[in-house]
This record gives C-alpha cells, structure tokens and sequence, in this order.
C-alpha cells in the first residue's frame, strides 16, 4: 500500500512538473519585414524606419485594411493588449502595424517584440516626429480603411480580444474570429 501511494505521488510530482514547464516556456516574436504593408498613391506624410532596418512606411501612402498600433515597451497598458493583438493576429492573418515610439535605446523596441510573441511588421519613431499623426499618449489603435482613410482612433488600452475584434468587424468590415 505505501508503495503505490509513493508512486501515486511520484506520478503526480512528474505532471506538475511537466505541466509547469509548459506553461513557463517563452514566446517569441519576430523582428518582421514592412514589405507587406501596401503603401499607393502620391507621396506625403510622416515617414518612419522599419524596425528591421530595411526601408520605411509613408503613413500618408498606407492602405488597408490594416490595423495599427502604437505602444513603447516602458508602457503597462501597452503590454497588457499584446497577447489580445497576438491571439486576435494568429487567428484571422489582417494586416496589422506596431509603431514603437519613445524609446530609451533603439534596442528596446525590438527585445519587447521578441518577449511578447509579436510576430507583425513594426516601425520605429526614432525622434517622436509621429506624435503630430497620433498624439502623445499610448496605446493608441487606428483602423484604415482600403482608400487609406483612418475610420476609427481607439484611444487607450483595448480590453480584451473581442473587443479589438468587434472594431475591427464595425469599421473595417471585416470577418473575423
């Protein structure tokens, strides 16, 4: 009888090990290229590098749907929309856009998309040129629509997934899960 309480228990030490390494594994991101913005028309706007370091995104030429998010990784409420824009990404593949603004060191942009499983193209604002387009808070979410006009501005932290989905489905039209 002891035995199999001493193996009962050894099972059951095993699982939760098993179980919590699990849940501790990291997520990754991706520094990831802009090449898959779609970017018409004449030229005009605030112009800001890719965060890969390879070319730049005119945002008076960007045209959607896409999704653009502004966040600095020294911001909470940045942080904590993440996993919405991450999950709300994997399941429906729209276009979506991260503008890091405000950084200490170039380098933390890129490691705060690395830690928090960002796997989207994102731009940098090297010298705060970006807070006459969307102001000096963060967050901050805009919808823009396929003629390039900017049809919502969520100002703030989103919620939760559903409601970044239910904007998305009222000002882009979109289908999405």
């Amino acid at each position: 009888m002891k035995r199999l309480m001493v193996i009962g228990i050894g099972s059951l030490f095993l699982l939760g090990s098993c179980a919590s390494q699990k849940s501790a594994l990291p997520i990754r991101g991706e520094v990831v290229s802009c090449s898959s913005i779609t970017q018409a028309g004449v030229p005009g706007g605030i112009v800001l590098p890719c965060m890969d370091g390879k070319g730049s995104l005119n945002f008076g030429l960007i045209r959607g749907p896409i999704i653009v998010n502004v966040w600095g990784s020294w911001c909470a409420p940045c942080k904590e929309e993440i996993p919405y824009f991450r999950s709300f990404y994997a399941k429906n593949q729209i276009t979506l856009l991260g503008v890091d603004v405000e950084e200490a060191k170039n380098s933390d942009g890129s490691q705060f998309v690395l830690e928090n499983g960002m796997t989207w193209p994102s731009v940098v604002d090297p010298d705060g040129r970006s807070r006459a387009l969307f102001g000096m808070g963060v967050p901050v979410t805009w919808f823009i629509d396929r003629n390039g006009k900017v049809v919502h501005k969520k100002i703030g932290v989103l919620k939760s997934e559903a409601e970044l989905r239910k904007l998305a489905q009222d000002y882009l039209h979109l289908v999405v899960n």
